[in-house]
């Protein structure tokens, strides 16, 4: 299997150290997605979403990780029970605001990534397919509400 980035995720943050961790803790943060030129009839009909899915890669991670320390928590976790970058396959996810799509450039809000990094999908939000009841969140109901002020520091480079 290859994947190949569709484009780049530009955003404010040149270093891991102080980043938000999550997209909560990213409110109002603008950021442009510059998607290549030759994929532009796919962006036909984005417009009339106010949020997206973009999948991402974690283009600076050197390792994986099956144990990991989460930023929300002091007690090492599994990696596929938290959203740490150390993964086997360092795949990141998160739901943005999609302000305006000017040709190839989506201007974008509550970004949590570095600059540069490799964008691998988009898909539209749809609370009707994406939002669940009764969910359980597991070791994180412990950290409700924490991701809004947590910041990145070296441990996952």
């Amino acid at each position: 299997m290859q994947l190949t980035p569709i484009g780049t995720i530009h955003t404010p943050f040149s270093k891991i150290a102080d980043m938000p961790v999550q997209p909560s803790g990213a409110r109002g943060v603008a950021g442009r997605i510059e998607l290549l030129p030759e994929l532009a009839e796919g962006l036909k009909d984005l417009d009339g979403f106010s949020h997206i899915i973009v999948l991402y890669h974690f283009h600076q991670v050197t390792r994986a990780n099956l144990t990991v320390t989460p930023f929300l928590d002091p007690e090492p976790r599994g990696v596929f029970a938290t959203r740490a970058p150390t993964r086997p396959n360092p795949v990141g996810l998160s739901v943005l605001s999609l302000k305006r799509i000017n040709g190839t450039s989506l201007e974008v809000e509550n970004v949590d990534m570095l600059d540069g990094t490799p964008l691998l999908d988009i898909k539209p939000y749809v609370p009707e397919f994406d939002q669940r009841a009764d969910v359980r969140t597991g070791w994180l109901e412990k950290a409700r509400g924490r991701s809004l002020t947590a910041r990145s520091d070296r441990r996952f480079e």
